[in-house]
């Protein structure tokens, strides 16, 4: 579903270079749950923006769902985004003043889904998650636990056909944490592909498999291991 091959990433600021990626290669298949593990600085976050169509790159071959999408325009990368690819980020990015419901709505109306459909979508998602009782909530009047719930259905009702996560759980406390992990994995279960940046070890366990990435490659020897043997390495 999702192949990088040879992918090097090298920011120029005047005659200073800084290479986010080395060659980095990765192959995801469809219904995985990867966890994406590595010191700040590795490249994690570079990794992710690339694999989400949000940064392109200086050299290699990035193939999503079977296309070719290495060489695409902002127009075809956001065309493809938005049809295929679903985010959740640490800060919850919810909108203040709109409930639930209309942040929610947001990303549906990008698409120019009808209002039936919205509904539809909306009302399938939040119950989803948990929250279909306070669609009309405000986020302020949720928990961090509740919020993160709610950016994932924003994510969710788009329907795509994968889930970039970048600490999602970074913002919330261990019990809020597991809550939302135990969600993501659920959604994996019902044949979500999942790709999840997190420095938590006892989080990423909760994946299928981890890819380490150090100084910008994935490292030999931590690819689909289990997070103890990484963390005690």
């Amino acid at each position: 579903m999702l192949s990088m091959q040879n992918i090097s990433m090298v920011y120029r600021a005047g005659l200073v270079e800084t290479h986010a990626l080395r060659d980095f290669s990765l192959e995801v298949a469809e219904g995985d749950f990867v966890s994406v593990t590595g010191p700040s600085g590795s490249g994690k976050t570079t990794f992710l923006n690339i694999a989400g169509l949000l940064e392109s790159f200086t050299s290699g071959r990035y193939e999503l769902d079977g296309r070719d999408v290495s060489g695409l325009s902002d127009s075809e990368s956001s065309a493809v985004r938005n049809e295929k690819i679903g985010f959740v980020f640490q800060s919850f990015n919810l909108i203040p003043d709109l409930n639930l419901f209309d942040n929610v709505d947001v990303p549906l109306r990008y698409r120019g889904f009808n209002s039936a459909e919205r509904k539809k979508r909306i009302d399938r998602v939040l119950e989803t998650v948990g929250l279909a009782s306070r669609m009309k909530h405000l986020p302020s009047q949720l928990s961090g636990g509740q919020q993160q719930r709610v950016a994932i259905a924003r994510a969710l009702a788009g329907e795509p056909r994968f889930l970039l996560a970048d600490e999602p759980t970074g913002n919330l406390d261990s019990q809020m944490a597991l809550s939302v992990m135990e969600l993501i994995s659920e959604i994996n279960r019902n044949g979500t592909t999942i790709i999840m940046v997190t420095h938590d070890p006892v989080l990423a366990e909760m994946a299928s498999r981890n890819v380490h990435i150090l100084d910008g490659r994935v490292s030999n020897g931590f690819e689909d291991v289990p997070l103890a043997q990484v963390a005690s390495a």
